[in-house]
């Protein structure tokens, strides 16, 4: 299977799943308990995705071309005779000065890349929230639905790097945090007293956000940003923004929501929360961390 032809399956698996699982509070009533446990998982497992493979992968995607470079500079050494000119030698162990530079060009880009993913969702988090005042449902759409796409960069960035076991890892993980968002979205909605076809609607824009964006950044990696980008590699800059991204929604956003100690969006405001969170959704939350980390053990490029 091609990398296109699996990210075309993968996004729509996302779309469909997104939209079933925002169809559920419609036809039953699901346990607010359940509902949180799984959304603590998910924040788990956006951790653990970002810290134990898409960090790692990104990292690893930008210094591709200075590893197989290294691989080859030993063979050039060796290659030189005692009869060569000295320039020819100086060129040949010169290699290794152009590595380090390369190094230390190549570092900025990961600290650059995590934090501005970082902070990109900080703002939109905060644009978000400014929008409470003026228009509650809006509010619920603009906050919610630019969550999605920043996921959709991950899931594109993971298909341009041919690695299956990553694509699947990384889509498990927006999905078992996007399911329970799709689910809270449509709670919210009904609250407000929306009709059922202007939350079908809002949910369907909703689930077409991360697949829709991950087919444009797979695209775009797979073309033109290779090219405008040719002194670092696009696919592992792209990464490391989601994984900046993913950090902030897990830490920031998800955790202190569902501990009771963030901006709540409870589909019944006004009921208190409990501060903290219990034994087993901690359990959650480190199964959810250590899943990627096992998932990804011995995995090998």
């Amino acid at each position: 299977m091609d990398d296109f032809t699996s990210i075309s399956l993968l996004s729509l698996a996302m779309l469909v799943g997104c939209y079933v699982a925002g169809t559920i509070p419609l036809a039953v009533n699901f346990s607010e308990e359940k509902l949180k446990l799984v959304t603590v998982l998910g924040a788990g497992l956006l951790c653990g995705t970002a810290l134990a493979v898409i960090i790692p992968e990104g990292v690893h995607a930008l210094y591709e071309e200075v590893l197989e470079g290294v691989h080859h500079a030993p063979g050039q050494v060796e290659g030189v005779e005692v009869s060569q000119p000295k320039e020819g030698v100086v060129a040949a162990l010169g290699v290794s000065g152009e590595h380090s530079h390369s190094h230390d060009h190549l570092h900025a880009y990961i600290g650059v890349s995590l934090v501005l993913g970082f902070v990109f969702m900080l703002l939109v988090d905060q644009i978000g929230s400014a929008h409470v005042h003026s228009s509650a449902d809006g509010h619920i759409c603009i906050d919610k639905n630019i969550y999605v796409p920043a996921d959709g960069v991950a899931l594109g960035a993971a298909a341009s790097t041919s690695q299956t076991s990553v694509q699947l890892i990384v889509f498990v993980a927006i999905m078992l945090h996007k399911a329970p968002a799709a689910f809270g979205l449509v709670s919210f909605l009904m609250h407000a007293g929306l009709e059922r076809n202007r939350i079908r609607k809002h949910l369907l824009v909703f689930a077409l956000a991360a697949p829709v964006l991950a087919m444009v950044t797979f695209v775009g990696l797979s073309q033109s940003s290779k090219e405008a980008l040719s002194d670092v590699n696009a696919t592992g800059v792209a990464m490391l923004f989601s994984a900046g991204t993913f950090l902030y929604v897990a830490t920031v956003h998800v955790l202190p929501e569902v501990g009771g100690t963030g901006h709540s969006h409870s589909p019944t405001p006004g009921k208190e929360t409990a501060k903290g969170l219990s034994k087993v959704e901690v359990g959650a939350l480190v199964l959810g961390c250590l899943i990627p980390l096992v998932l990804s053990v011995g995995h090998q490029h």
